[in-house]
């Protein structure tokens, strides 16, 4: 396909407590987009510092502003997923609203789009604003996810994306409760194509994910992706053993010819590793059924507590709460 007509664009934003921001992202969104027919749709994820009313003053003010205001804090991925199935747009851009990642490059992101991308992802050539550890944790994080799975990811590219309405579809069809969206995006397929653009620092506030959440989105991104650590779990076992029967026969000649020290030391060095052997492969092993007990609850994947200028969302939605306890 090319040369695609777009009749409505969708442009997809959570808010957590991003009150000091969230009126020069709608404007924003509003210059560099106001030649287009848009709607902006903004997810409060449970935010505590006054976004919520923000996001409400800009629905009553500009129609095109969409609000869903979520029960409690589910997460950025989920509050992504949220907006991502509330939008009606033919393409759909999703991007975070501390005005890092730039909403004049969507213009650019839909010339990919009309010439026949059904997934564009920005990729930050330069990261203004972020330390040298965060850098090097993500560059690490590429690495190792290259390493553990077969989802072509590219370095550097994080939630700032486009969709083509029939690839966001097939990525909602995707039901798992531990999402990462960027490698759920890749492993759709059809046609992807990338922009560069430079990243700028936050425009006012502190970012909201500190190092824990960082670690445990990462491993959710591999667990999600992977099951090469159970393989490693396993290989490593096998190794130990076969070190195990090697030392064997050696204690036992050592022993026949007298030249056998028994250590105290060497004893407990040797239990203290296979008993941390022991431990991680039994953890590894923990996150993977954690998963599996989450999925198999069935619950949704958020509950909406209300609505601005969108209409009830239909019951059957990947992901959609009980329209019962939705209240609008």
């Amino acid at each position: 396909m090319s040369d695609r007509d777009l009749k409505l664009l969708s442009v997809v934003a959570p808010v957590y407590n991003e009150a000091a921001t969230i009126n020069e992202f709608h404007r924003r969104v509003a210059d560099a987009l106001g030649h287009l027919e848009f709607e902006l749709v903004l997810v409060d994820d449970g935010s505590t510092d006054g976004s919520a009313k923000a996001i409400a003053d800009l629905a009553e003010t500009d129609p095109r502003v969409k609000v869903v205001f979520l029960s409690r804090n589910f997460g950025h991925q989920i509050a992504l997923t949220a907006g991502l199935e509330h939008a009606s747009g033919d393409a759909i851009a999703m991007l975070d609203a501390d005005l890092q990642d730039p909403p004049e490059l969507i213009n650019q992101m839909l010339d990919e789009w009309r010439r026949g991308s059904d997934v564009v992802y920005a990729v930050r050539a330069h990261r203004d604003g972020e330390s040298a550890f965060k850098l090097a944790t993500a560059r690490w994080f590429y690495k190792l996810f290259d390493w553990l799975t077969s989802v072509q990811l590219r370095h550097n590219s994080g939630d700032f994306r486009l969709f083509d309405r029939r690839a966001l579809d097939a990525m909602l069809s995707m039901h798992e409760g531990s999402r990462f969206l960027r490698g759920m995006s890749v492993w759709v397929g059809y046609t992807q194509s990338a922009v560069s653009y430079n990243r700028d620092a936050r425009y006012a506030g502190e970012t909201k994910f500190t190092l824990s959440k960082m670690l445990r989105f990462s491993l959710d991104a591999i667990f999600s992706f992977s099951g090469r650590p159970l393989q490693m779990a396993t290989l490593l076992g096998f190794l130990i053993s076969a070190l195990a029967l090697v030392a064997i026969p050696v204690v036992v000649v050592l022993k026949i010819i007298g030249a056998y020290l028994p250590g105290f030391s060497t004893l407990e060095i040797s239990m203290l590793l296979l008993g941390g052997i022991q431990l991680i492969t039994i953890g590894i092993i923990g996150e993977y059924v954690g998963r599996i007990y989450d999925e198999v609850k069935g619950r949704p994947l958020y509950l909406v507590r209300d609505r601005i200028n969108l209409a009830p969302g239909p019951p059957d939605r990947p992901g959609e709460e009980n329209p019962e306890l939705t209240a609008d």
